[in-house]
């Protein structure tokens, strides 16, 4: 069958006692097709028992930033020495137009930027958390960040986030603290029960990784995929539950998008241009 994700069968092997687990594998999502975007794709997932959130965006960070190393200089660095002191050498990679000149330069130079979702959003708009539903719609057609009028409120900030903040995002950032409701397999911030302790990582304009302190608890477990489901129609994994009813470590879990990456590693405008057999609309006669 078509899946979604590894994530529901890599935490059962957390909670049969692996303390590392990864997967690389095929997902298939049923949603549109574009330049960044096609239904089955490839994913690097990975789970790591008793870290969190940030160390899971440290090993990301410091993965990308090594492909891009041997991408660009030809070689990876024999020694950790040697990879510390490369990295003061800006480390850029040049998308280029149809023409061939450079149109866009990235800048994967450490440390990159981490930043939390509602500050980003008061960048753009320091009272949108203030604002009434109505208000926020109306700011939102002043943008030309179209909505639809059945979104819920933390539905509409997204649509603001990824249209004002997301698609105009080059260099590297990590950004954390996203909506509980957006993340419901993720684990509660301490200091705001609002919140989740997450990162997404996005650069030239597109989410790469997301990561997770995951979430361990069987009660709050069920309970957002209760609601989860009542909004889209879906069946709850029992077998998934009863698993964490036996105890999952506290753990740190991520995905990476390959065909994404790979797009930003070698410039790619298209995801088409980094797959071996893309979807294709059919060709009309």
């Amino acid at each position: 069958f078509l899946r979604i994700a590894p994530e529901l069968y890599l935490k059962r092997l957390l909670v049969g006692g692996f303390t590392k687990v990864f997967e690389l594998n095929r997902n298939f999502r049923n949603e549109g097709i574009s330049r960044r975007h096609n239904p089955e794709f490839t994913m690097l997932e990975a789970y790591w028992a008793y870290a969190d959130f940030e160390k899971m965006a440290d090993l990301v960070e410091e993965m990308v930033c090594h492909l891009a190393e041997v991408l660009v200089e030809g070689r990876a660095p024999s020694h950790p020495e040697e990879s510390g002191a490369r990295q003061r050498v800006p480390l850029q990679i040049e998308h280029r137009g149809a023409d061939g000149s450079v149109c866009r330069t990235i800048n994967l130079a450490r440390p990159w930027r981490r930043a939390r979702y509602r500050d980003l959003l008061r960048e753009i708009d320091p009272g949108w958390f203030e604002y009434s539903s109505d208000e926020r719609r109306a700011r939102c057609a002043e943008w030309g960040v179209e909505i639809n009028p059945r979104m819920a409120d933390y539905e509409v900030t997204q649509q603001v986030f990824e249209k004002l903040i997301e698609e105009k995002t080059f260099d590297p950032l990590f950004v954390t603290h996203c909506p509980k409701e957006l993340v419901p397999l993720a684990r509660q911030n301490q200091e705001d029960d609002s919140l989740v302790d997450v990162y997404e990582l996005i650069i030239n304009g597109q989410e790469i990784s997301p990561g997770y302190s995951e979430l361990n608890d069987p009660l709050m477990q069920r309970q957002r995929l209760l609601e989860q489901a009542g909004a889209e129609t879906q069946n709850l994994d029992e077998d998934f539950l009863l698993a964490l009813e036996h105890g999952m470590p506290p753990a740190g879990g991520i995905g990476i998008g390959i065909d994404r990456l790979t797009m930003l590693l070698t410039g790619a405008e298209s995801i088409r241009d980094v797959m071996l057999f893309p979807l294709l609309k059919p060709r009309r006669t």
